[in-house]
């Protein structure tokens, strides 16, 4: 059976992935497009706000898939920033709507770009998760908490919801299974009468002090702007 999550691919692959995710965004551009003008066709003002709806959700669902695009090249990024633009894009295309709060916390850390980015497919999966699940129509809360200790880096989503105690496991929990795996970790999931709780811990991998030197004037060169603080409500 083929691996469920290969290695990021470089060299000859990567083309060949850029121009898929071209051909995605291209194909979103093109289905708000259409969607737009069929709304400016019509009279009917009820007509015109579903289809805008629709513009507006497929606007929100685009930055999604920039983000969890794999890597260009080898290289360290702050963890923290990678997961509030992630939270933000997945809060506006998905959450918004349903009245579900995601909240982000999480302190700078640096990491490898293919460690962020199977973190990111991991917490992307969990959070629709926790939405498909625990909310059953009504509003909630998410809280996705990401922190190092010492050797150890923890990542956590938890909602406040009432999903029931067994979810049959689909294949998006068997990608986060194979991801957790390939960044040697350990993943567990536990559900009460509050809400559930799924925990990722891994191995924190040191970076050489020159190269963690160079990544943070890259990071104080984009402007701390960007990267959005510690703890912070991403609605």
């Amino acid at each position: 059976m083929p691996a469920l999550v290969p290695h990021v691919p470089f060299g000859e692959e990567l083309p060949l992935l850029d121009e898929l995710n071209h051909r995605i965004i291209n194909e979103f551009a093109s289905a708000i497009s259409m969607i737009s003008r069929a709304a400016a066709r019509f009279a009917d003002e009820e007509v015109k706000d579903a289809l805008g709806g629709v513009a507006l959700l497929l606007h929100g669902y685009a930055p999604v898939h920039r983000a969890l695009q794999p890597p260009h090249k080898e290289t360290l990024i702050d963890a923290e920033g990678y997961l509030s633009k992630l939270c933000r894009a997945i809060s506006r295309s998905k959450l918004d709507h349903m009245d579900i709060a995601l909240v982000l916390a999480a302190p700078p850390l640096l990491m490898s770009a293919d460690c962020c980015w199977r973190l990111g497919m991991i917490v992307n999966e969990l959070v629709t998760n926790a939405t498909r699940h625990a909310f059953a129509g009504r509003g909630g809360r998410i809280h996705v908490g990401l922190f190092r200790s010492g050797a150890w880096v923890t990542c956590s989503v938890a909602d406040n919801g009432s999903a029931p105690g067994f979810v049959q496991p689909g294949r998006g929990l068997r990608i986060v299974e194979e991801l957790s795996r390939s960044l040697d970790g350990r993943f567990e999931r536990r559900f009460s009468p509050s809400g559930s709780v799924s925990t990722l811990v891994f191995p924190y991998v040191e970076q050489s002090s020159q190269t963690a030197r160079t990544a943070r004037a890259d990071h104080d060169q984009v402007g701390r702007s960007q990267w959005p603080c510690a703890s912070k409500i991403t609605r």
